[in-house]
């Protein structure tokens, strides 16, 4: 597709009209809706009918139009899994590196691979550029059965995993299980964790390859009664002790105080390894059901007291997680110890490696600390800023904004991947498809470190208002920043005049709204809350009726009383939460009453040991990236020096009022 024509560089005829189509150039100085946005909007619609002819017809009227690659994607995946290998090819190879060649390669990959058709999937691999888990277990599939055996080695967490997985990963499992590279251990390590899962049929499967046989009828009998089988088993054989770490499994997941009073006495007799694995069982469940069965200390000694044998990276983390919570930080230093190399050098856990070793008693472990924390503190993400307060650094200055040059904006222009999100978001186009564009054009630009362009398509949409966008683009420039355009601030009169009523820091008001709407009015969640500050209808009412006022569905589109509303529940629940914003912050997503039960019972904790113990991913990212957020708007909204450790306050415990 060339990218040198003219502005109006070919005329086409539609519906009798005699239309311009906007060259690829142009499509960034468009500001009405053209001929060609109207044929993509229908091709759409013909898509969705599945009218091939019809989308034939938009795949040559659209040929030199920046959205024209649609109409015949659209084609290919109408029936992907019979097309030949041939069709994705040709079409990746006339739009190299585009994001929706990307998408049809990867999507083409895992349904050959559903058909087991592994060698047709071979020539596409080299397409998928930016696999997702699911596609890059099909991925990892095809490679294995046409010839790739060393494969395996990159997917020991697929084969640990006893959560739910894509089924590509689930079937890559099954395909590692028959490979020599995987060793008698690595094999007795995913029994044992399948067991402890309650996975039967995959356990069985799994065994059968060490040469022991389990049956189902034997593990369905222990399910029903696990605390009985565990008072009279056998221990003698390797299937006994299969057994055994089955029925301690179940037993903890229906019942965490029977399971931590019955491990000791049920390992009793049996090898040191078993032992482990059923202390493990005991630790790995009561780490993983904080929800149902809140902390508990003995889970932490199970955890230690499994420690030799090898731990998965999501076992690791759960280790981790629950040293961090009851400050045994010789536990924190074993656990990240045992982490993979890739996973011990992620800042969260240099962080807590560094919190850990300036408590040991010795110098060199002290000095250890110190050096990590320093190195960290260079940065300005959440564990960064959790370093440079424990260093000493302030933070009260952004890095130098720096601009688009002129010439950068013309190549925002000209770049193809961006004209084709700036024309799907004039065309009101589906989010997926807008999203994927930008972020496509984003990651293009990323990879070859071109901050330029970047900031160039921040500027962009940052001026229209698409904030959520612009911030996506800012946030991932390499060495020029522009901290107007990753921390935006619209709305900001209300935003801080409705902060100060409310009686709460409109820095934090601001981070929570970056957090949770990226400032789309419009954006709905799949639970339903709504607007700028993701507010429950049922929260609307409650704060409305606080307020003294009728509530109005309608109301919370509204930019103005969104705010409002958001800020004043915020307050609300600060008041309910010992005045603390991380309590806060975190009853904010996940409700106020799991923040108050995720208090320690009986003394207080650090802000930043509660937060790291969160038992839900999405709660724990969401008070760490809020705090961040509340940071670097402090700043901008002109605070002075800001320190994370003041706005992360001290935990109390849970009866503190």
């Amino acid at each position: 597709m060339a990218q040198g024509r003219s502005m109006f560089s070919s005329i086409k005829k539609k519906n009798g009209y005699r239309v311009l189509a906007l060259s690829v150039t142009a499509i960034g100085f468009a500001t009405g809706v053209s001929a060609a946005d109207e044929q993509f909007t229908a091709a759409l619609s013909a898509a969705g009918a599945g009218n091939v002819a019809l989308l034939q017809q938009y795949q040559s009227e659209m040929q030199n139009d920046a959205l024209g690659y649609y109409p015949e994607y659209w084609i290919l995946n109408n029936n992907l899994g019979m097309q030949p290998a041939a069709n994705i090819v040709n079409f990746a190879q006339r739009y190299p590196q585009s994001a929706m060649a990307e998408k049809l390669a990867a999507d083409y990959v895992e349904e050959k691979v559903k058909q087991a058709d592994f060698a047709t999937a071979q020539p596409v691999l080299k397409y998928v550029t930016n696999a997702d888990q699911a596609e890059s277990c099909a991925v990892a599939q095809v490679r294995a059965r046409t010839g790739d055996q060393l494969v395996f080695a990159e997917y020991k967490d697929v084969w640990l995993a006893t959560n739910s997985q894509p089924d590509s990963c689930t079937g890559l499992g099954r395909m590692m299980l028959s490979s020599p590279l995987m060793t008698a251990q690595d094999k007795q390590q995913r029994l044992w964790a399948q067991l402890r899962a309650g996975q039967s049929g995959q356990a069985v499967a799994t065994a059968q390859t060490l040469g022991q046989t389990l049956t189902l009828a034997q593990l369905n009998q222990i399910q029903a009664n696990p605390l009985n089988y565990l008072w009279s088993a056998s221990k003698a054989t390797g299937e006994d002790q299969a057994y055994l770490i089955f029925a301690i499994g179940r037993l903890a997941d229906s019942d965490l105080n029977s399971a931590i009073a019955s491990v000791q006495r049920a390992a009793q007799g049996t090898p040191e390894a078993v032992q482990k694995a059923m202390y493990r069982a005991v630790g790995y469940i009561g780490g993983t059901t904080v929800m149902k069965n809140n902390f508990n200390k003995e889970v932490l000694n199970y955890l230690d007291a499994s420690y030799g044998l090898p731990f998965s990276a999501e076992e690791a983390e759960i280790y981790a997680r629950q040293a961090i919570r009851f400050g045994a930080w010789e536990s924190v230093i074993r656990a990240v110890d045992a982490m993979s190399v890739t996973q011990k050098q992620e800042d969260r856990w240099q962080y807590w490696l560094a919190r850990a070793s300036v408590q040991r008693g010795d110098a060199a472990s002290r000095k250890t600390g110190q050096e990590i924390l320093n190195r960290l503190a260079q940065g300005d993400d959440y564990h960064n800023l959790l370093a440079k307060d424990l260093v000493g650094k302030t933070y009260s200055s952004t890095p130098s904004s720096s601009e688009p040059s002129s010439s950068d904006m013309q190549r925002l222009n000209q770049d193809i991947h961006f004209s084709r999100a700036f024309a799907l978001r004039r065309v009101n186009a589906p989010e997926n498809y807008v999203n994927r564009e930008w972020n496509w054009a984003v990651r293009q630009a990323y990879l070859k470190h071109d901050d330029g362009l970047i900031l160039a398509a921040a500027k962009r949409a940052t001026d229209m208002g698409w904030y959520d966008r612009a911030i996506y683009a800012a946030d991932r420039t390499t060495n020029k920043h522009n901290y107007a355009y990753r921390y935006a601030m619209p709305h900001q009169a209300y935003v801080v005049s409705h902060s100060r009523n409310a009686g709460i820091d409109p820095a934090w008001a601001y981070g929570l709204m970056r957090q949770e709407s990226r400032f789309v009015s419009h954006a709905r969640s799949h639970v339903g809350a709504g607007g700028l500050m993701q507010i429950m209808p049922d929260t609307a009412k409650l704060v409305a009726r606080q307020m003294g006022e009728t509530y109005n569905p309608a109301a919370l589109s509204d930019m103005n009383t969104n705010i409002r509303y958001g800020t004043f529940y915020l307050s609300m629940i600060q008041g309910q939460l010992s005045s603390n914003p991380v309590l806060a912050t975190a009853g904010y997503n996940a409700g106020p009453n799991r923040a108050r039960r995720w208090q320690p019972e009986f003394q207080s904790i650090a802000a930043d040991q509660y937060t790291e113990s969160i038992p839900l991913n999405e709660t724990r990212d969401y008070v760490k990236n809020v705090m961040t957020n509340a940071a670097h708007y402090g700043v901008l909204l002109g605070q002075g020096a800001q320190s994370i450790g003041k706005r992360m306050q001290v935990i109390p415990f849970r009866n503190t009022p």
